[in-house]
């Protein structure tokens, strides 16, 4: 199970993640960032420093944020 970045992070992009994560599984797209679910080791140290509160465990997503379960990983299934 993985992390997952939500829409609060949308057009907000802080980046605190990406400094944080211990294997790079965390990448900026167009108008936010995404984390590939293959390459999560499900540390939690994103989620600690996430200022937007955008990044959930998988199985703790709220219901209204479920799309971005499969927007995190398309996004590394199309780059």
């Amino acid at each position: 199970m993985a992390f997952v970045i939500t829409s609060p992070c949308k057009e907000e992009k802080a980046g605190e993640c990406v400094e944080v994560c211990p294997v790079d599984c965390i990448e900026e797209g167009k108008d936010m960032f995404y984390i590939d679910p293959d390459i999560c080791i499900d540390c939690g140290a994103c989620e600690a420093v996430c200022p937007v509160e955008a990044i959930f465990m998988e199985d703790e997503v709220p219901d209204e944020e479920h799309e971005y379960i499969s927007l995190n990983r398309q996004f590394f299934q199309e780059n």
